[in-house]
């Protein structure tokens, strides 16, 4: 059955909502998380009805998570060379936390709160690359999030640590390598990420990478005493 082939009444659809309706008040809902909902709601019919984890990959495809694997790594341009993430680099990594685009970067996409980096770096689902110059100076992280074998898509994440290496363009030349290696390796067919509505520059570079907004989530999340929206994004490869 196609997606517009529905034999379900609309009367039956608007009943169904309505209970459900009910039931989310006493679990004390609040707008962002029918939106969750939705999402969550999506990805279940999107995988053939099977059950899914915190993360929203099927079980199935969560069983497979030893797909996610560095081979091919290094990757190396002009400038940069992208390295597997290795034990000497959490001291670095936690340093490069402590500002917003670094909070963001453990940002996670379904509760809004950041997730512990040890437990970010030891999820199967996830992969982790540290970009260095050709000198092995280290400057930053790219990961790949919530990969979805079954989907063939995975959530990226980029981040220049070093903020005295922004805006130099390191952060488009460690996207492209990324991205053709989650294409040529990892067999992605959709890559997309999040990223904060006050990020100007790197919107920019999303949008220029070939990255086209999705949605928008209202207020998703807060720190820094004031709500943030956040910008869906995506990008299809043929």
């Amino acid at each position: 059955m196609g997606l517009d082939e529905s034999n379900i009444p609309d009367e039956t659809l608007e009943a169904l909502t309505r209970t459900f309706f009910k039931e989310s008040v006493k679990y004390g809902f609040k707008k962002i998380d029918y939106l969750r909902f939705v999402n969550a709601l999506l990805d279940i019919a999107m995988s053939n009805g099977k059950m899914v984890d915190v993360n929203g990959r099927s079980i199935e495809a969560a069983k497979m998570d030893a797909a996610v694997t560095a081979d091919g790594l290094p990757l190396e341009s002009e400038r940069l060379r992208i390295r597997r993430y290795q034990a000497k680099d959490k001291a670095t990594v936690q340093g490069w936390l402590k500002d917003e685009e670094g909070r963001h970067f453990l940002l996670s996409r379904i509760t809004a709160k950041a997730v512990e980096l040890e437990k970010f770096i030891n999820d199967k689902s996830c992969l982790m690359g540290i970009i260095t110059l050709k000198d092995d100076t280290t400057i930053g992280a790219v990961a790949y999030c919530n990969h979805n074998p079954q989907q063939y898509r995975a959530e990226l994440r980029k981040i220049i640590g070093d903020p005295a290496k922004r805006a130099m363009g390191y952060a488009r030349e460690a996207t492209q390598l990324w991205i053709q290696y989650g294409v040529q390796k990892l067999g992605l067919k959709k890559i997309y990420l999040s990223t904060l509505n006050t990020n100007i520059r790197n919107i920019k570079l999303n949008e220029e990478l070939g990255f086209q907004v999705e949605g928008i989530l209202r207020n998703e999340v807060f720190f820094d005493e004031k709500f943030h929206d956040v910008l869906r994004m995506g990008l299809f490869i043929d």
